[in-house]
């Protein structure tokens, strides 16, 4: 069976099992034949070993299990990060907020220390630490998420402060910048996300309370305590919360404004501390 006949067998599967992204089936065959997606097209014929893999893959992804979660690892700012179901898997939305970051750094002088609050999986610390020369601090609740963070910290070669803390818990330092993508998602709005971020992604770091503030919340009442002179504390926000977060930071912040990402939703929300 070729690339075409296998993908064809495989699209019929997918829209019976109400899985649109044909593009998952080309990720499988690259994973499992080690070849480029530029490449697929030519292949003649599958390995009886390779259409065994790709049909386990295959099975797990109609059950709706993420494609991140079934390789154990996905892409974040071009560096590879080890996922699992202790974390939520990386998204393109928040490479935005690294971007932004990584300009800020470059704006001020001397070592800058930042401070990573529900770092998950690391990405965005991971990724500050790997193009530049800050000094990295990472804190989340989770043993479990923060083993997957040192372990993705050893393999992009960076090295980072790791701190098991509910929030500011556990911290005692002061940071240039604070920035966080917390949990945002309404109490009520869980069970109607895609099967694929409800049944198999932390609960812990999709739900945001009854309102989706709840983290918002906590980490704007203390944050200028752990902020330097004019230190900044950033945000990752939901698409329809780009005047509640903003709303609740003007109370402690000065210059707080929301950034877009690149499709114009509001992605960013970022305030000066006003000593």
């Amino acid at each position: 069976m070729n690339y075409f006949e296998l993908k064809r067998k495989i699209s019929k599967k997918f829209r019976e099992n109400g899985i649109n992204e044909i593009s998952d089936f080309d990720w499988i065959c690259c994973e499992i034949t080690r070849r480029k997606r530029s490449e697929l097209a030519f292949i003649k014929e599958f390995s009886e070993n390779e259409v065994y893999k790709i049909n386990e893959a295959i099975e797990k992804r109609l059950k709706h299990i993420p494609l991140a979660y079934i390789f154990g690892k996905t892409e974040f700012y071009g560096l590879e990060f080890k996922v699992n179901q202790n974390v939520l898997i990386p998204r393109l939305d928040t490479e935005i907020l690294v971007e932004i970051i990584l300009g800020e750094i470059k704006q001020i002088d001397g070592i800058v220390k930042i401070l990573d609050i529900g770092t998950g999986s690391g990405a965005i610390a991971i990724t500050i630490a790997k193009f530049t020369n800050a000094i990295v601090t990472a804190v989340d609740i989770s043993e479990r998420a923060l083993e997957i963070a040192k372990l993705n910290a050893k393999n992009n070669n960076v090295e980072i402060n790791f701190i098991k803390s509910n929030l500011f818990e556990n911290v005692k330092d002061k940071f240039d910048i604070i920035v966080s993508n917390p949990p945002y998602i309404e109490s009520s709005e869980i069970d109607m996300l895609m099967p694929e971020v409800k049944d198999f992604e932390p609960i812990l770091a999709l739900d945001g309370g009854a309102d989706g503030l709840l983290f918002y919340n906590q980490i704007i009442e203390k944050a200028r305590d752990f902020l330097a002179e004019n230190g900044k504390l950033f945000f990752e926000i939901g698409y329809n919360q780009g005047k509640s977060v903003p709303k609740l930071m003007e109370n402690k912040f000065i210059n707080v404004k929301v950034i877009k990402d690149y499709l114009g939703n509001d992605r960013v929300v970022v305030g000066e501390k006003n000593d």
